[in-house]
């Protein structure tokens, strides 16, 4: 299983504004934080913001901070809300798909079973649970060590 870009850079989003802690963050801010699409990234700021993990206010002073709690911010929730398709082979779509081997084989059914395996490990986490502050950690985020919401 890989998870899109945008969903990484969704679950980047939420560790950043987590390990932040109180303040607003701005697009510009977390994209030369990770250096990414300034673009990709105010796509994704917008349906977190839909989904209601983040809070986002306008104008010249505006940015955005986590709308909950992270305990309360399910990873398996939040990769199954950002991805747009699990389709891990071309059998798994009903439409399209070209395999002969479809109608009698075992792997769709093992493929399917891994994949639900690795959703229900992200299941068992919260956003809380990644983040760990640390100084090399926000450092790098270019935070001020020891300031979190946790």
């Amino acid at each position: 299983m890989r998870l899109t870009r945008y969903t990484d850079y969704g679950l980047r989003t939420l560790i950043y504004l987590g390990l932040k802690g109180e303040g607003l963050a701005t697009v510009p801010e977390i994209a030369k934080c990770y250096d990414i699409s300034e673009h990709h990234l105010t796509k994704i700021v917008g349906e977190l913001a839909r989904l209601g993990h983040i809070r986002t206010q306008r104008g010249r002073n505006g940015g955005f901070v986590l709308a909950r709690d992270p305990a309360e911010i399910n990873l398996g929730k939040l990769v199954r809300a950002l991805e747009d398709n699990f389709d891990m082979v071309e059998c798994f779509q009903a439409e399209g798909n070209t395999c002969p081997l479809t109608p009698c084989c075992a792997l769709t059914g093992i493929l399917r079973e891994a994949m639900e395996a690795f959703l229900s490990v992200l299941d068992r986490y919260t956003l809380v649970d990644v983040l760990v502050p640390s100084a090399p950690m926000s450092k790098i985020l270019g935070l001020f060590a020891g300031v979190s919401r946790i």
